[in-house]
């Protein structure tokens, strides 16, 4: 690899990483292919903001980047421990945690000033609205999949939040 492409590449990750941070978003990842058998596979990724929460920290975590071989990305780190205990109690992974089919800016009510969709402890049949994200300008109603109790919400009214976050728990 020539240095200009080392150069352009060293450039490109800081762009990423400055897309990352504007957007508040806590991954991304890209693959540039320069021939068949040279390419570049950047993730950039930062802690999410719950688990910055539950740090109690207060600065923005600054971004991790790594650039590693295509093949080095698809297997996983030599010598990676169990998982810790804390992620057993991941609301992503709780049976009835309803997560956001897209990236975008979640709304609790229609519209300001509205009462919100649910509240905690309210019963919700399947297909009632729970809450909206917007994605480049468009409201997306989010229904619930199922009848059941909201025991627990787990984003703020006008929050970012990313494919696959959880945002709700039904039961």
């Amino acid at each position: 690899m020539t240095k200009n492409t080392h150069d352009a590449d060293v450039a490109f990750i800081k762009a990423l990483a400055e897309l990352l941070n504007e957007n508040d978003l806590t991954e991304l990842q890209v693959k540039r292919d320069y021939a068949e058998d040279d390419s570049l596979n950047v993730r950039v990724s930062r802690k999410p903001p719950q688990q910055v929460v539950a740090q109690q920290m207060h600065a923005a975590p600054a971004p991790m980047v790594s650039a590693a071989p295509a093949a080095a990305m698809a297997e996983p780190a030599a010598g990676a421990s169990a998982a810790p205990a804390a992620a057993t109690d991941d609301p992503a992974s709780h049976p009835g945690a309803v997560s956001s089919p897209m990236v975008g800016t979640v709304y609790m009510q229609p519209e300001p000033g509205s009462p919100a969709f649910i509240s905690v402890g309210a019963q919700v049949s399947e297909g009632d609205t729970l809450l909206i994200v917007e994605a480049m300008k468009t409201m997306n109603h989010i229904p619930a999949p199922k009848s059941g109790t909201v025991k627990r919400i787990l984003v703020e009214d006008g929050a970012a939040v990313e494919f696959g976050a959880p945002l709700v728990i039904l039961e």
